[in-house]
């Protein structure tokens, strides 16, 4: 095995290894602890990801490899009929929410307090509302796209309202199952931004 194919494989281990110790213990967790969990020393983390910072960048964008997120997008993205596309679209990333939502949640914690969480956090948003405005503009140009949106607005909507933390509130705060939530959360988009 090549030097550099090695070096990946720690990488992906170490987040894996990350990650999961972060969905249980949260994500101020040392990343000494992280090292000696992934059987390295703390300067193996420092010598791969620079910084915490960097590993926690690695990490979230891990997550999109790991659970296959903009495979299910770009398919989603291929289906003909506005609305049928915007469903498979928030279906694919309603999909994804449960899967990150334990790291999602502590590092949305740590934001206001943690520069680290707060860059890993907004690096993925950012990519993520970009997404959803290609999607909002192919709504448009399909004439799908109620009249009393434009693009911009409507995707942030699209995305606050399909957010890590509406989802939460709906499933862990009030009760609902990851079924209703993903319904009710789909069924309201269409309505709201569909002529």
């Amino acid at each position: 095995m090549s030097k550099n194919k090695k070096s990946e494989r720690t990488k992906d281990e170490i987040l894996d290894v990350a990650w999961d110790l972060i969905a249980e213990q949260g994500a101020d967790i040392s990343l000494a602890d992280i090292a000696s969990a992934a059987g390295l020393t703390r300067q193996s983390i420092y010598v791969h990801f620079g910084s915490r910072g960097g590993l926690l960048m690695a990490l979230v964008r891990r997550a999109d490899e790991r659970f296959e997120i903009w495979e299910s997008v770009t398919e989603a993205m291929e289906v003909k009929t506005a609305r049928e596309r915007l469903d498979a679209f928030l279906c694919a990333w309603l999909d994804f929410v449960p899967k990150i939502q334990p790291v999602a949640r502590d590092l949305i914690r740590l934001r206001a307090t943690d520069e680290a969480a707060d860059a890993a956090w907004e690096d993925r948003m950012a990519e993520l509302r970009e997404v959803f405005r290609f999607l909002v503009k192919g709504l448009q140009r399909d004439g799908a796209l109620a009249d009393r949106w434009t693009v911009p607005k409507a995707a942030e909507y699209l995305w606050a309202a399909c957010s890590v933390q509406s989802w939460s509130l709906l499933v862990h705060d009030v009760g609902w199952s990851e079924k209703q939530a993903s319904e009710a959360i789909r069924y309201a988009a269409a309505r709201a931004l569909l002529n």
